[in-house]
């Protein structure tokens, strides 16, 4: 939804600019992801990326001196910018972009780390509700580090390190130096999120992974895997479709998902085949009662061209949103059928 925040530039020619890859890199408290974000800072393979963390004491690099610094940018030896949220995300995504449209700051693409007991799942709705950020920048990917050591306990303890998990892209392993991952944690990642790709915080991190998209798996059928234990709730399902929706199916459906899973749907992601566009996918987001526009790709990213939604839920019916989809789909169908005869 549209925020009213003007738009940072008046250049009628900035929606055809490509838009700047974010990646949101999270992880409970003492999972590693500090020690991750730093070593990223000091990397130059990561030179003209932009660090924006939302606290200064859980970035284990040279936090004082951004502290101490007149500017609200700390520009590193690497090329990296480092600087905190001083306001709301939105805000300092927008301050950032007009400092390098004035080319004060030069940036190719951005991580956002958060703190150790936050729920990405805001900073997600915050970005694709801004209709300035959304113009400016690509719908975020999420990467999220899971401790070996602590890592079990943790997700059965915390709300928030489930919910960090649950809305992952790709899941980094962390301190597997100490310990190789528990079956018991695999398995729990697998109910929590059969989708994400796995890697480990040892092996070098690369801008690739960090802008994740979804695993190829994502187009799976996930009704065999086992359900999640009580008092987690969360729960990961996908919408398949192998013939292309009519696009008024299409409004309807994120219409009527937002408004009856509102809180419940902690992301939706997908890409969908449309019937007037042949050969140009929809890519469509969603976190919470937020869901951004479609936006429609030059060509599809594969060779599966089939219709894929993933939704990453607390407490919606398995299979509401499939069969919402047959009554829309059918109704839609009927309709242009009468009007073709008409």
């Amino acid at each position: 939804m549209a925020s009213g925040r003007r738009f940072p530039s008046d250049d009628s020619d900035i929606s055809s600019q490509p838009l700047i890859p974010v990646s949101i890199v999270t992880g409970f408290l003492g999972s590693g992801k500090t020690t991750l974000i730093g070593r990223i800072l000091r990397d130059p393979g990561f030179g003209r990326t932009a660090v924006i963390v939302n606290e200064f004491g859980e970035v284990s690099l040279d936090h004082d001196l951004i502290a101490s610094a007149d500017d609200s940018v700390l520009t590193l030896n690497t090329g990296c910018l480092c600087c905190a949220i001083q306001t709301d995300l939105a805000k300092t995504l927008l301050d950032l972009f007009e400092r390098r449209a004035a080319g004060s700051v030069e940036y190719d693409r951005v991580l956002i780390e958060t703190s150790g007991l936050s729920d990405p799942a805001p900073i997600l709705q915050s970005m694709i509700g801004d209709s300035a950020v959304a113009l400016t920048h690509a719908a975020p990917s999420v990467a999220t580090v899971v401790d070996t050591v602590h890592g079990v306990q943790t997700l059965r303890e915390h709300d928030q390190a489930r919910t960090q998990v649950a809305v992952a892209d790709v899941i980094l392993l962390s301190k597997t130096d100490l310990r190789p991952p528990p079956d018991d944690l695999i398995e729990q990642l697998a109910i929590l999120n059969p989708n994400a790709s796995r890697s480990t915080t040892s092996q070098p991190a690369t801008a690739d992974l960090f802008m994740a998209e979804p695993a190829g798996d994502r187009g799976q059928r996930l009704s065999a895997l086992p359900r999640q234990p009580p008092h987690a709730g969360i729960d990961t399902f996908t919408v398949l479709r192998d013939r292309p929706m009519p696009a008024l199916a299409l409004t309807m459906l994120l219409q009527a998902v937002a408004e009856h899973c509102g809180a419940r749907m902690l992301r939706m992601k997908g890409l969908v085949s449309i019937a007037e566009m042949p050969g140009q996918p929809a890519v469509i987001h969603g976190v919470r009662h937020v869901v951004s526009a479609p936006v429609f790709l030059d060509r599809w990213p594969s060779e599966d061209t089939a219709t894929r939604i993933v939704f990453i839920t607390k407490g919606v019916p398995r299979y509401f949103v499939s069969r919402l989809l047959d009554a829309i789909e059918a109704e839609v169908r009927e309709e242009i059928q009468a009007i073709s005869h008409g």
